[in-house]
């Protein structure tokens, strides 16, 4: 059993965090605002609670596993943890201020781990003071269901480190790959221009959002269509993802959808506002 600190309490890191404490670990849940906290332990508790009305779980693994998790507001308590993973938005600046914080709070030997969806790990890593204890671990929404988790090497990533990602990853129950750090790794590089496309013919008035899904998910065998998949996602980081790949290749098919940015400027970001390109 580790202790893990987990960093941000939305979508992906409740998700994270439910995982991790289902299968043993305890797990520290920060945020620097009390009800961004009370917020995604709520998400993590109602995540649990479809799996035990589903008879998944029993009433024990439910409430043993809510109390492994909790939740803090003080940045310190991450020194107490065996690893760190870092899941806040998809903010470079964010994310660089956050690791040099910890890079003074925490032990040296400890590892951090960033779940960013696009962003250089080598980067990260040079603000965090420990380049060869860094690594990407980038996990998939939603978390408990879905089995990837992207190990992302930076430049100096040890392999002591990546060693003990993936054996992590394992213990979550999921499937960890290595990729190498470039903007996007895999999954995103390959993704998002499809998000993207999609986009773009919907602006353009080719297809309604749901004839645009159905022809994805019929002619390409797609479980899901880029637009659901885009609003589940979350349209605020499909555009940040977007927006890191075309400065980084400077490609024009990364380059956000206007229809994407007018979304995100409405707040309409998916299914965690019940708007985005479908209605929920």
């Amino acid at each position: 059993m580790k202790i893990i600190a987990l960093l941000g309490t939305g979508t992906m890191s409740a998700g994270i965090a439910q995982v991790a404490a289902q299968t043993g670990h305890e797990v520290i849940f920060w945020n620097r605002r009390e009800a961004s906290v009370e917020k995604g332990l709520a998400a993590i508790r109602k995540g649990l609670g479809r799996l035990l009305k589903k008879e998944r779980i029993t009433q024990a693994d439910h409430d043993a596993t809510l109390a492994r998790i909790r939740g803090v507001t003080a940045l310190e308590e991450a020194k107490t943890a065996e690893i760190v993973i870092e899941a806040v938005p998809e903010d470079v600046e964010l994310k660089l201020d956050l690791f040099e914080r910890l890079s003074k709070i925490c032990a040296d030997d400890m590892v951090f781990a960033s779940n960013t969806s696009s962003l250089s790990i080598t980067r990260l890593a040079k603000e965090s003071g420990r380049p060869d204890r860094f690594v990407g671990m980038h996990f998939f929404n939603p978390v408990p269901a879905m089995k990837l988790v992207e190990i992302v090497r930076g430049l100096e990533t040890s392999d002591a480190t990546a060693t003990k990602v993936t054996a992590l990853a394992e213990q979550f129950g999921k499937v960890p790959i290595a990729v190498k750090d470039f903007p996007g790794f895999v999954v995103n590089r390959v993704v998002m221009p499809m998000i993207n496309e999609a986009a773009y013919a919907l602006m353009q008035g080719v297809a309604e959002p749901e004839a645009i899904d159905e022809c994805m998910k019929l002619g390409c065998n797609h479980p899901m269509g880029p637009l659901a998949l885009a609003d589940l996602v979350g349209l605020d980081v499909v555009y940040a993802i977007l927006d890191t790949l075309h400065r980084e290749f400077g490609v024009a098919h990364y380059k956000p959808c206007p229809l994407i940015q007018k979304y995100v400027d409405a707040g309409w970001l998916g299914t965690k506002t019940r708007r985005g390109f479908y209605q929920y």
